[in-house]
This record gives structure tokens, sequence and C-alpha cells, in this order.
């Protein structure tokens, strides 16, 4: 994935910053629960993919100790700056040829990384050379296909429905896959993966939650990338922020599928 290909590479860094934040606050519980149920103990090799602003990968770092390592992999690491500990190395790059040695990872982890990338085969390829037989992978990866409005005023209801659409056609657009995270369990069992641990969290939220107020965020963020699909307008636009901050609307802004597994001990 080149970072034109990212979606978010034109935000300035402030807003950004502050949307990396939002997702951790609201997904950091579940990603370490899946990360704690791979048996993540003290001395592990971890490989953090599309650290972002670094909290999974600081948590990984006290989880692993003195006698442990993380690497934190980013196309961008401008919010890794402040990760300075001696367990922890961050190296800006692709994690499709990053020079790192073949099988010298316990543990894998990347979140909402896979859908921003055209051949993301080849990504997870890489990720599994890096795993140690016997070692563990954990991909969390959305699926916008979920996204709709369940309750609120019909007319911005409608333009929140039609942001989803704009939503879809942006990745299409980009030859990516808006509803990748329901393909992983297939995909995984296919390249002979273990051990498989299915999870597909929809949550129905209120506007005004930690989700509502990130999706808003991105919705701001990406509002010319929404308009260019011709799927909504600048109206629609501000009516999905309008229902991102009432209180009594109700929506599943999209689904996290994540999959735990392990790589088979030749």
């Amino acid at each position: 994935m080149s970072k034109s290909q990212y979606v978010f590479t034109d935000v300035h860094n402030a807003q950004e910053f502050e949307r990396l934040q939002a997702i951790e606050k609201v997904f950091d519980p579940a990603s370490c629960k899946r990360l704690q149920a791979t048996g993540i103990t003290t001395g592990w090799r971890c490989l953090e993919v599309g650290a972002g602003a670094g909290s999974i990968t600081q948590w990984m770092a006290a989880t692993v100790g003195e006698s442990g390592k993380v690497v934190a992999v980013d196309l961008d690491t401008r919010f890794l700056s402040n990760v300075k500990l001696l367990n922890v190395e961050v190296l800006e790059a692709d994690i499709r040829n990053i020079p790192l040695e073949h099988h010298s990872f316990d543990l894998i982890h990347a979140r909402y990384v896979l859908i921003h990338i055209l051949d993301f085969q080849v990504a997870l390829s890489k990720m599994l050379d890096l795993l140690k037989p016997g070692g563990w992978i954990v991909i969390e990866e959305p699926d916008f296909s979920a996204a709709r409005a369940i309750f609120g005023e019909e007319a911005i209801c409608q333009s929140m429905n039609r942001v989803n659409q704009a939503i879809f056609q942006m990745f299409a657009h980009r030859g990516l896959d808006f509803a990748l995270g329901v393909k992983l369990p297939a995909i995984f069992q296919k390249l002979g993966l273990q051990q498989l641990s299915v999870e597909n969290d929809a949550p129905i939220s209120a506007g005004g939650s930690g989700l509502a107020k990130m999706m808003k965020m991105s919705a701001v963020q990406l509002a010319e990338k929404y308009l260019a699909t011709g799927e909504a307008s600048q109206a629609d636009i501000d009516n999905y922020c309008l229902f991102a901050d009432d209180i009594k609307t109700w929506a599943i802004y999209y689904a996290t599928v994540g999959i735990t597994a392990q790589k088979p001990v030749v």
C-alpha cells in the first residue's frame, strides 16, 4: 500500500491523531482481550502492523517485558515519536516488503490495515512468513456492509444511509473490499491456519457514543472523497454528522470481525 492509497493520507496531523486516539479508546479493550487469549507473556517477540498512535504497541511492550520485544511498523510513524521504550523498535516501512527475519515473531497483530491494501493477500502472506511455526496472528478488519441507520428522523436516516453508500463506493473505486472483514474466516481457513477463533462485533450505537464520534471525525475528514463518489451530497454529510451527535439516534456504523489463529507447527 502506498501512502496515496490510504484514504487518510492527506488529513491534517491534529485531526488524524484525534481520530486514531478515538479508535484506540473504542477498540483497544476488545483487541487486548484477543491478544491475551493467545497466551502472550514475558519474553515474546511481537509485531504490530499499522501501529497508528501506538497504544497497542505500548500494551504489548508492557506485557512482554524487558526480555521481550515489540516491532511497530507503519507507513507513517509521525504519531509514534513519543513511544520511547527500550523493548520497542519503530520502523517506517511497508509490511509487504519489510526486511525482517523469517519466522521471528511469536505474535503478529493488525487492526484496520488490510482493508486499505489492494493486494492484501501479499501483506497477509508476508505476516505469516514472519510468524514462527506455532505463533499466533490476530487480525481485525471492518465490514462496512453491516452499516445502517436504525432509529432517527427519517430524512436524516436517509442521509446517513446515502453516506454509507458513499463509503462503499469510495473503497470500491480504489479496488478495495469494504466488506473484507466477513471474508477473513474463509481466507484464514484456506491458508491452513489452526485454532481459529472468529468474533463479529456489530454494536448498535447511540449518537454521541465513542464509535459515533469517531465516524463523524472520518466523515468530516473524508468529505471530499465521499462527495466524489456521487452517492452523497454535502447536506447528507452534514446530516450524518448531526445523526452521530444526536443521543436519540441509533445505528450500526460498521462491524469489526476479529480473527485469532495459530500457524501450524511443521
